[in-house]
């Protein structure tokens, strides 16, 4: 349990949650299927188009598909198309990190919970029956398909502050993208962001909080009950393990930081790293092929100082001799990681 108190923002009496890109990483989901599903008409996904669909309902976000790929069909013969297509990967989306630790903490504490989500109630339902102990987590599930306008609109919100018989004000909204964080506030409610988009908080001046992860959630600063699993500061998480070949030639960290690092390639890795958020700072030890295994400490995300496009993986050695060992462009490192 951490021993630094936190200060108290607000009291509030109950939460509503986003469903994608908040509790589940549908972003990949819906990468891959429209890699797939643009090939069809000659198109490559390229990504740019994340930013403007996010946080928006399905019809919005296939009409820009649509016109910015200038594809040869209507928004409505879009959406026919490519629903079966996510409709078949529902099982396979993965909660985000913290999604689960955090429904548990508040249905076992009974905090009321709404679920509020742009999309169909049926494409909720489906999503969510997949995940243990969700549904029946949930008092209030509602769908952009029973309201008459979509986030940015607060109507939503204000639909689940009034089924869950709890004043706006007294209520804690936690979402990811931009036009839900603009639609918590303007129903009155405290609102967290967790954005799902790379190197994009600064576009989440409004959110009362901005976090990096679920994980990084302190339910004590709005008057909820604390989680008790932080030891000192530091969140025990169960070790996981990656590897692969060290990618030479980088060296900015080196020379910037002062001490050796060694980027691991990222190849393969999209799934994994999922799983796990970027911004915290992991330690554990590397083994590297013929060398040995050293301590070390790692990071994971988009460093913006270097403008990263992709993810990127990073390991520090923890003392200055493992320096020729990690980086050596021929050796491969497997890590074994426990979160710091």
């Amino acid at each position: 349990m951490s021993t630094t108190a936190q200060p108290l923002k607000k009291l509030v009496s109950g939460i509503v949650l986003n469903l994608d890109g908040t509790l589940l990483n549908t972003d990949g989901i819906v990468k891959e299927i429209l890699k797939v599903f643009l090939v069809r008409y000659g198109k490559q996904w390229d990504g740019r188009e994340a930013l403007k669909i996010s946080g928006k309902t399905p019809i919005e976000s296939a009409a820009v598909i649509v016109e910015d790929y200038g594809l040869p069909c209507a928004t409505e013969e879009f959406i026919s198309e490519i629903t079966p297509m996510f409709s078949n990967q529902w099982c396979k989306i993965k909660a985000l990190p913290g999604a689960d630790r955090l429904i548990k903490h508040l249905r076992n504490h009974e905090v009321p919970m709404a679920l509020a989500s742009n999309s169909p109630k049926a494409d909720i339902e489906a999503k969510i029956s997949y995940h243990e102990g969700w549904k029946e987590s949930f008092s209030v599930v509602i769908g952009g398909d029973e309201v008459m306008t979509g986030k940015p609109s607060p109507e939503i919100f204000l639909e689940a502050a009034n089924r869950l018989k709890i004043e706006p004000s007294n209520l804690l909204v936690i979402e990811d993208s931009v036009p839900s964080v603009t639609a918590g506030k303007a129903a009155g409610m405290e609102v967290v962001a967790v954005p799902s988009l790379p190197k994009q908080t600064h576009l989440y001046n409004s959110a009362d909080e901005v976090i990096n992860s679920l994980l990084d959630l302190r339910p004590e600063k709005w008057g909820l009950p604390p989680f008790q699993d932080w030891i000192e500061g530091t969140l025990p998480l169960e070790p996981w393990h990656i590897g692969g070949p060290i990618i030479h030639g980088f060296g900015r960290g080196s020379k910037l930081l002062g001490i050796p690092t060694a980027n691991l390639s990222t190849e393969g890795c999209s799934d994994l790293l999922s799983e796990h958020p970027s911004g915290a700072v992991y330690f554990g030890w590397a083994g590297l092929s013929a060398r040995g295994i050293y301590k070390m400490v790692m990071s994971i995300g988009w460093n913006p100082y270097f403008d990263d496009k992709e993810k990127t993986i990073v390991s520090e050695p923890c003392r200055r001799c493992n320096l020729q060992a990690l980086s050596s462009p021929s050796a491969t490192q497997s890590n074994r990681i426990f979160p710091w």
